[in-house]
């Protein structure tokens, strides 16, 4: 099912659990791509944008209109596809880390660090890595990395009432034209999805999950939505 380029690539692990990650991850895609358009999942071809976001190649970026997003921590793969809306996700395994403030006092916008600074060590440990997915969600769903869009030029806003807003430093950049939701997928992992609408006064957005298996199959799931856009 994967090309010559990814069994290369495959082959280039050291490690055995990270050579496995890596196929399930490219079946994974490949297969649930091709619910979406009849093509095999043998078919797909994938390409690197500018900034080495991976995006669909050439001939079907066109003719398919899908954008995809992946991700990955121990013990979970996360993939999201929309109908050509540009979007990024991103999970953690949040019983196996402790939150690394110093990062966040290095890194993220400073009504974010006093926001922790406020809380328990262990609120802590959990608003770390809420505003860690959503910053990486959002970086990877304008598809140039952190070099281009540093973490403390945008702040996230998270409510009592399950809401998440953002701000940005420079006024060039609209809030109302992103979404997002955090969730959890299993009771180890945090994950955040963050998806671009062009018109969001007039589009309804929903989120379908699923849990997938590449080549046994599939079926959706409940899961806890911690939080969204409102």
């Amino acid at each position: 099912m994967m090309s010559g380029a990814e069994r290369q690539k495959e082959l280039r692990f050291r490690f055995a659990e990270d050579r496995r990650c890596y196929v399930v991850t490219r079946a994974l895609l490949r297969t649930v791509l091709s619910r979406y358009a009849a093509l095999d999942p043998s078919q797909w071809s994938f390409a690197l944008n500018a900034y080495g976001k991976p995006e669909i190649g050439n001939p079907y970026r066109a003719k398919q209109r899908i954008s995809f997003n992946l991700s990955h921590t121990d013990g979970l793969i996360v993939l999201a596809i929309t109908a050509g809306s540009a979007l990024g996700i991103d999970t953690e395994n949040v019983r196996t880390r402790r939150a690394p403030i110093d990062i966040a006092d290095s890194f993220f916008a400073a009504d974010e660090v006093a926001a922790l600074r406020q809380l328990t060590v262990e609120e802590q440990d959990k608003r770390f890595f809420s505003y860690w997915t959503l910053k990486e969600a959002y970086v990877k769903a304008r598809g140039m990395g952190l070099s281009i869009i540093p973490l403390d030029k945008f702040s996230f806003h998270l409510s009592g009432d399950r809401g998440i807003g953002i701000s940005f430093r420079s006024p060039l950049h609209d809030p109302s034209t992103w979404r997002f939701w955090q969730f959890c997928p299993s009771p180890d992992h945090l994950a955040a999805l963050c998806i671009e609408c062009d018109n969001p006064i007039s589009i309804e957005s929903e989120v379908a999950i699923r849990k997938a298996v590449p080549l046994h199959g599939e079926e959706t799931i409940t899961c806890r939505v911690i939080r969204q856009s409102m």
